[in-house]
């Protein structure tokens, strides 16, 4: 016997967590936007934006979002390339976190730090309608949380 699990971006009945970063702000605030205007497109009505101050901190704080019962968690960030390595530092042990802390509560977290070379890039990822990043992570998180409350059922 095949059993499929299908997923769904009905958000209708879900408490989704967003934690976002201060950092990059003037970025952070537009993933923001197309995150919470997805989220209500979806039909969540059950919202928690936690901020933080940069992306480091992101991990923990979707990690708590999780554990104060949130069903899904988008982390928002936006780490722009500088001089020095601390850019390749930051981008690798905040995906790591996130990582680490959707296994360690097993509630999905999305990922919608921007890693990008130079501002611009930023912008063109975080700009209004199609191609938002903080909107693409919300449906990535309602998918999969909707997918593993269908794998319970019977």
């Amino acid at each position: 016997m095949t059993r499929v699990v299908d997923d769904s971006n009905d958000g209708t009945g879900l408490h989704v967590g967003v934690a976002v970063a201060r950092w990059n702000q003037a970025i952070t605030e537009k993933l923001l936007d197309g995150a919470l205007g997805r989220l209500e497109t979806l039909g969540v009505a059950d919202v928690t934006v936690l901020r933080v101050h940069g992306a480091l901190e992101l991990p923990l704080a979707c990690q708590e979002l999780a554990a104060a019962g949130c069903d899904a968690v988008v982390a928002i960030g936006a780490v722009v390339k500088g001089e020095t390595d601390h850019y390749d530092i930051v981008v690798n042990e905040s995906a790591r976190g996130l990582t680490l802390a959707s296994l360690d509560t097993g509630v999905p977290i999305t990922n919608a730090i921007l890693a990008v070379h130079d501002y611009q890039l930023a912008v063109d990822r975080a700009g209004a309608g199609q191609g938002n990043k903080g909107a693409e992570a919300v449906d990535a998180a309602i998918s999969l949380a909707n997918s593993l409350r269908n794998l319970g059922e019977s």
